[in-house]
């Protein structure tokens, strides 16, 4: 079996634009929005459901199929806070990604691996629902640029863009050093909006990723990290 390693944001949504894409995507000069970050921050947590609503969740399972290099790959995610489990099944075979607050590990066919230093700060910082993690003071400003025809909200930082729908509030694209991704639709459970399809590529590897289920706070303990 080759080795794969998708990596968790994969999962999750949004760090990763489909290069197969950027062809058809019409991207008009930026001009600058009456926005500010946290207003566009702010639609964003509305549009996914309220941020009150959104802070209620602490704890989701989250099953997925990818389509990678030719192979379907099913994958089950955890999260509590900043904790998570992710375990990929292909052929048989598979992969676990966990990170338990403090420190994790890939196991892939009993090869096990710590996950980089330079990944633990970054990891420290995440929520259950991610959004709740965004800090306006990480962005430089609002921007407002065209895709296909329609108006999107940037927010720009050291580590890429994001692309917001006007109307929606809602995230549409993000492009960052290591990869793009494009949210193609949202699934809703309990009045919360979950990336459905998401199209992505990062590491020369294009991934397609489609959510089947999203569990809220049920069946994740702290066991489920040890």
């Amino acid at each position: 079996m080759k080795k794969i390693i998708i990596p968790f944001f994969c999962a999750v949504l949004f760090t990763t634009t489909v290069n197969a894409q950027t062809a058809t995507v019409e991207t008009t000069s930026a001009v600058k929005s009456k926005l500010s970050p946290q207003q566009v921050i702010d639609n964003y947590l509305n549009g996914l459901g309220g941020k009150s609503k959104l802070e209620s969740v602490k704890t989701t399972i989250t099953e997925n199929t990818m389509s990678i290099q030719g192979m379907e790959i099913a994958m089950n995610t955890k999260k509590m806070g900043n904790k998570f489990k992710s375990v990929q099944s292909v052929m048989g075979q598979e992969v676990t990604q966990m990170f338990d607050g403090e420190k994790g590990y890939v196991n892939q066919m009993g090869t096990k691996s710590d996950l980089p230093a330079t990944a633990i700060p970054e990891l420290k910082k995440g929520k259950t629902i991610d959004a709740l993690g965004y800090d306006a003071a990480n962005f430089s400003g609002v921007t407002v640029e065209k895709l296909d025809g329609k108006d999107y909200n940037v927010l720009t930082s050291d580590k890429g863009k994001l692309y917001f729908d006007t109307t929606t509030g809602l995230l549409y694209k993000s492009n960052s050093p290591v990869g793009d991704a494009l949210i193609k639709s949202y699934i809703t459970v309990d009045g919360i909006k979950f990336p459905g399809d998401i199209e992505a590529e990062g590491n020369g590897q294009k991934v397609v990723i489609k959510t089947s289920k999203v569990t809220i706070n049920s069946g994740v303990t702290d066991a489920d990290f040890k």
